[in-house]
C-alpha cells in the first residue's frame, strides 16, 4: 500500500555537506548529492533521510535552524532542493528532512525579535522567567559541554529555557502560535515533495515547560493534530521521531491506532539497536531477545526504525551501569572515544576492528529484526572514525568515494568542511566506494546483495517476530511470519561454528530454500535440525512463501 511504504523502506541517512561537493568550496552540496542518486540506487536504499539542511550558523551541525523555510546557501537553493527530490523520485527514492521544532538559534530573527522587548509578537514562543527558576541546572542533555538548561540574556532582562545548548532557546510548544508556525513548516516542505520528517527530540517538542517544574507535563495530542495536518497534507508522508524514553511511554508516540488518535508512523528502536550492540560485546543472543520481549505493542500504522549507529554517539545509557562498563571495555575503552559519560563516538566498523565478517554479521542482524533498517553514510564501506575531531565530529568525516585526492568528496584546493580521513586502516587510500565497487568480495558489494535479498523478502518490515528457542546461547534464531508468507533467521555472535536444531516449525509446507548467507552451506533439512552456522556467521532461509 502507498500509504505504508515505511513499513519496508531501507533509509539512508547523510549529511549534504559532508557527501559530495559538486563546486570546489569544500563543503558538500545538493547537486553533488544529485550527482550521486544512482550510486543510492544501485545500492538499493528507497529513502533518503537528509540531516538538517537550512540555513545555520552551525554551532550543532546544523541543528541550530536560524530559517525554517530555507536552504544553506552553502550547499544550494531551493531549486536545487526541488530539483533534488525530482531526480531522486526518477530513481524510486523518496527523500525526508530533519524537522528540528524544539528550538532555534539565537541568531533567528524570531529569538532576535523575542529578546529585544516584551512587547515583541514572538516574546511569548520562547520560554521566560523573571526570577531564577530552582531547576537551573536540571535535565541537562549534554553533560560536560552544558552547565544549564536556563540562562539569564542581559538584552531580554530575563532567564530563557535550552534544553540543549545555550545559543538554542526552545521554542514555547504550549503557544498555540508555536503550534500553527509548526504545521506552516511542515506543510512547506510537503509542497517541495517531502515525503516526511525525522522529527528530532520529540519528546522535548511537545514539552510544556514549566519554570521551578523540572517535571513540565507532554502534550501528546499536539502529535496527533501534526499527523492529521500531515495525512491531509500528503496522505503518505511519515514522521519518524527520536525519542529516546522509557518503555511504557512509547505507545503514548504511536497513538492507540485509532484513526482519530493515530500519533507518529515511526520511532527508533533505540532499547534494540543498544542491546545488539551488549550482544555482539558478550558474543550472545540474550540481551537481543530481552529487547525483543520488552517491545511494547504497536498499532498497525506504526513501525519501528531500527539502527546500529547514527550521527549521534551510541548512547548506552538504557543498560545497567555493568552492561555500560562491558560495552565501553569492548568498544571505546579509551577517554577519547567515550562521550557524555554515557556514549560512544565512533563508527561501527573501528568498533570493532574492521572485522569484515563480524560486521557482515552485525547488519545482517540489524536489518532482519522487525522494523525498517536505518543506514548510516559510508557504514556500508566501513568507513572510520577521526577521533582528534571534536564531540560527535568524530563520525561526521566527509564521504569517501576514492583514492584521489580529498577522497573524491571535493576539489578543493583549500580546507575542507571536516577533513576526510587520510591514514590508518580506515584511511580513503583504502577504503573507499571505487575499490570496493570493482571488489566482488567487498562490503560494499556485500551490502548491494544484502539490501536487495531483503527487498524480495517483505516479511521483514510487515511481519511478526517470534523468537524461536535454541540450545547454544550464541546463537539468535527468529522467523518472520506476514501474509506473503514466512522468513527464519539464524545468526551465530559467537567465533565458533556450531550446529542448530531448530525443530519442527508451524505453517511450512515444504522444503526450505537458502535466501543468504555468509558463506556456501549444505541445505538445511527439511526437518530443520544440524543447520550448520559458521562462527559469525547467519542465514537466511524461506519457510513459506504465498504467491
Amino acid at each position: 500500500m502507498a500509504d505504508r511504504w515505511y513499513r519496508q523502506a531501507v533509509i539512508y541517512c547523510l549529511d549534504v555537506q559532508t557527501f559530495q561537493d559538486s563546486d570546489g568550496d569544500g563543503v558538500g552540496d545538493l547537486r553533488g548529492l544529485i550527482s550521486r542518486l544512482d550510486y543510492l540506487a544501485r545500492l538499493g536504499v528507497t529513502c533518503l533521510w537528509l540531516n538538517p539542511v537550512h540555513p545555520s550558523p552551525q554551532r550543532d551541525g546544523g541543528y541550530d535552524v536560524a530559517d525554517f523555510y530555507g536552504i544553506d546557501p552553502r550547499i544550494g537553493t531551493l531549486g536545487d532542493f526541488a530539483d533534488l527530490v525530482h531526480q531522486a523520485a526518477n530513481r524510486g527514492l523518496r527523500v525526508m528532512i530533519d524537522l528540528v521544532v524544539n528550538h532555534t538559534s539565537d541568531e533567528h530573527p524570531w529569538f532576535r525579535s523575542a529578546r529585544s522587548s516584551r512587547e515583541s509578537p514572538y516574546r511569548d514562543w520562547y520560554v521566560w522567567s523573571d526570577t531564577e527558576p530552582s531547576d537551573r541546572r536540571q535535565g541537562i542533555v549534554f553533560p560536560g559541554e552544558q552547565k544549564e538548561t536556563w540562562t539569564w540574556d542581559d538584552v531580554a532582562g530575563a532567564w530563557y529555557y535550552h534544553r540543549f545548548y545555550d545559543f538554542q532557546p526552545d521554542l514555547n510548544a504550549a503557544n498555540p502560535a508555536v503550534e500553527a508556525e509548526i504545521e506552516r513548516i511542515m506543510d512547506f516542505w510537503l509542497g517541495m515533495g517531502v515525503a516526511g520528517f525525522r522529527m528530532d527530540a520529540a519528546p522535548f517538542v511537545i514539552e510544556q515547560t514549566r519554570a521551578d517544574d523540572p517535571d513540565s507535563p507532554k502534550n501528546f495530542d499536539q502529535l496527533t493534530r501534526y499527523r492529521e495536518r500531515i495525512s491531509w497534507r500528503r496522505g503518505d508522508a511519515v514522521v519518524l521521531a527520536e525519542a529516546n524514553v522509557p518503555d511504557d511511554e512509547l505507545p503514548k508516540y504511536f497513538g492507540d491506532g485509532g484513526g482519530s488518535n493515530n500519533r507518529l508512523h515511526m520511532l527508533f528502536d533505540f532499547v534494540l539497536s543498544v542491546n545488539c550492540l551488549l550482544a555482539l560485546a558478550r558474543s550472545e543472543a540474550a540481551p537481543i531477545l530481552r529487547a525483543l520481549a520488552s517491545q511494547p505493542a504497536i498499532p498497525n500504522h506504526a513501525q519501528w526504525a531500527t539502527f546500529l549507529r547514527n550521527h549521534d554517539e551510541v548512547d548506552l545509557s538504557r543498560l545497567s551501569k555493568e552492561e555500560m562498563t562491558e560495552c565501553f571495555e569492548a568498544f571505546g575503552p579509551e577517554p577519547e572515544m567515550q562521550l557524555y559519560g554515557r556514549g560512544i563516538r565512533r563508527r561501527l566498523a573501528p568498533m570493532l576492528q574492521g572485522d569484515q565478517g563480524r560486521l557482515r554479521l552485525a547488519y545482517s542482524l540489524q536489518f532482519t529484526l522487525p522494523g525498517a533498517p536505518v543506514l548510516r553514510y559510508g557504514e556500508e564501506l566501513g568507513m572510520g572514525d577521526d577521533l582528534s575531531l571534536p564531540d560527535r565530529d568524530s563520525l561526521r568525516t566527509p564521504m569517501q568515494w576514492s583514492d584521489t585526492r580529498h577522497a573524491g568528496f571535493s576539489t578543493a584546493g583549500g580546507e575542507l568542511v571536516r577533513p576526510v580521513i587520510a591514514d590508518g586502516p580506515f584511511g580513503y587510500p583504502r577504503v573507499n566506494v571505487s575499490a570496493q565497487q570493482r571488489d566482488p568480495d567487498s562490503l560494499l558489494r556485500w551490502f548491494e546483495h544484502m539490501v536487495h535479498t531483503l527487498r524480495e523478502c517483505p516479511e521483514v518490515g510487515s511481519g511478526t517476530c517470534t523468537p524461536v528457542p535454541v540450545e547454544h546461547p550464541a546463537v539468535l534464531v527468529h522467523r518472520m511470519d506476514a501474509a506473503e508468507g514466512t522468513l527464519l533467521f539464524l545468526h551465530n555472535l559467537g567465533a565458533e561454528s556450531l550446529r542448530v536444531d531448530v525443530g519442527e516449525q508451524p505453517g511450512r509446507p515444504g522444503t526450505p530454500v537458502e535466501v543468504l548467507a555468509d558463506r556456501g552451506y549444505e541445505p538445511p533439512r527439511d526437518d530443520l535440525t544440524g543447520i550448520e552456522v559458521a562462527g559469525c556467521g547467519y542465514r537466511w532461509l524461506r519457510l513459506r512463501r504465498t504467491l
